[in-house]
Order: C-alpha cells, then sequence, then structure tokens
C-alpha cells in the first residue's frame, strides 16, 4: 500500500462519512393460435433473465456519476456484449453500514429474485472504527438472510481495507474480516473492491474516496474477475 494511498484516503475517508381483443380467428385455427400462445408464453419463461444483485453502499451506487457510469451498470454492459442473459440490479444506498444493511436486507430481497448476490459492505464501518467483531458478525447475517430466502443464490464479499493511519491493529483486524468470512461462510471473495483506484487522484472524485468514471471502470474490471468464475459461458 502506498504512501499515497494511506495520506489521501485517510483524509477523504475522515471528510466524508455520509454514504386481444374479440376473436377474430377462424374456428378451425384457433387451437393452433393457442398452442402458439402456449409455447409463446413458455419460450418468454425461458428466457427470462436470471439475477444479479449488487447490495452496498456510495461505492455501488455510483455515487457523484451518472447511473450508466457505475461499476453494476458496467458489468451489465459487459453481460450484454457476450450474449449472456442476466439482468443487473444496483441496490447500493449511500452511507450504507454493514448494521443499516443487515436490517434492508431482508426488504430487498423480498421484492427482488436473486441468483447471484454480491455483498459490498464494510467501508463505512470502518470509517467510523466500528468494532471488528460488530462488523463481521453482521456481514454473516446477511449472508444468512440471503441463504434463508434464496438457498441456491451464488453469494459474493467484497473485500475492502481501511488506512494503516486508522491503527496499525484496527487496520490489520478490519482487512481480515473479508477473506474470514468467505472462508467461513464458503462465499465467492473479492480481495479488494478499489484495488489500483483507492488513494490515486485521477481515478478518484474530488472527495478522493469514490471512484470516478475511469476508476468505475477499473473496479468493474476487479468485480468480474470474480464474478466471471460463477456464471457460465453462453
Amino acid at each position: 500500500m502506498t504512501n499515497a494511498f494511506k495520506s489521501s484516503f485517510l483524509l477523504a475517508f475522515s471528510l466524508i462519512l455520509i454514504l386481444s381483443c374479440g376473436d377474430s380467428t377462424p374456428p378451425e385455427q384457433s387451437g393452433a393460435s393457442q398452442n402458439a400462445t402456449v409455447e409463446a408464453a413458455n419460450g418468454e419463461k425461458k428466457e427470462q433473465k436470471k439475477v444479479i444483485l449488487f447490495f452496498g453502499n456510495s461505492l455501488t451506487a455510483g455515487y457523484g456519476l451518472e447511473s450508466h457510469e457505475s461499476f453494476p451498470s458496467l458489468i451489465q454492459a459487459r453481460i450484454d456484449s457476450l450474449g449472456m442473459s442476466y439482468e443487473v440490479i444496483n441496490a447500493g444506498v449511500s452511507g450504507e453500514t454493514t448494521a443499516t444493511g443487515s436490517n434492508r436486507v431482508k426488504w430487498v430481497l423480498e421484492r427482488q429474485p436473486v441468483d447471484v448476490f454480491v455483498l459490498e459492505l464494510g467501508a463505512n464501518d470502518g470509517l467510523r472504527g466500528t468494532p471488528v467483531a460488530e462488523t463481521k458478525k453482521n456481514l454473516e447475517k446477511i449472508i444468512d438472510t440471503v441463504r434463508d430466502i434464496y438457498p441456491q443464490a451464488v453469494i459474493i464479499l467484497a473485500g475492502m481495507m481501511v488506512p494503516p493511519s486508522m491503527g496499525p491493529e484496527y487496520s490489520t483486524a478490519f482487512t481480515k474480516v473479508f477473506p474470514e468470512v468467505a472462508e467461513s461462510k464458503n462465499v465467492k471473495l473479492i480481495p479488494f473492491l478499489l484495488d489500483d483506484v483507492a488513494g490515486i487522484d485521477t481515478l478518484n472524485l474530488p472527495d478522493g474516496i469514490h471512484p470516478n468514471a475511469q476508476g468505475q471502470k477499473i473496479v468493474c474490471d476487479n468485480v468480474w474477475e470474480t464474478l466471471a468464475t460463477v456464471l457460465p459461458r453462453p
């Protein structure tokens, strides 16, 4: 981790803690027409897209950017370009913590079927100095809730870091939470969501926290590296 990351990431994070009609068919054709309608309906059902839901904070929401510039939107564009039948849902809310996320997740899941669930929360916990044990407990609770409602869903957890200036002991413990939860809950892990983006001025908005449009492209690549492993190619 570079000195630029340590200084600019900490400073910025310290400043912003907010994130039909009548039947005209001839009688002799009506049966065929009905069969065609049933077949069409079945075809639509077979072609129904699976859902990838990104559940996170402002990093997922695409804070400060147009909606099409957020990394979930970029993931959708990549999926479409590959002819893959998936719909991406961006359920990011600025300022979300693991605690508020654990309270919100059931409401989201009950309104939206999910095949792949990408969990991106924890950064705001770190900024607030939330006890690591609490963050870990909340992440596990969210994962358990997803599995209770959609047992077959694939779950991916996005790793996060805080600057060493938050205190070496806390920073180390916080960073370890994500691989520990991924292992204990048997979910896929994105090692560090902001890899090659955090602390780089040209890839972030003026606040120094949120990736700009160019930074989001790199975040998209970071996410895709793990996501692609669970999406069968057409």
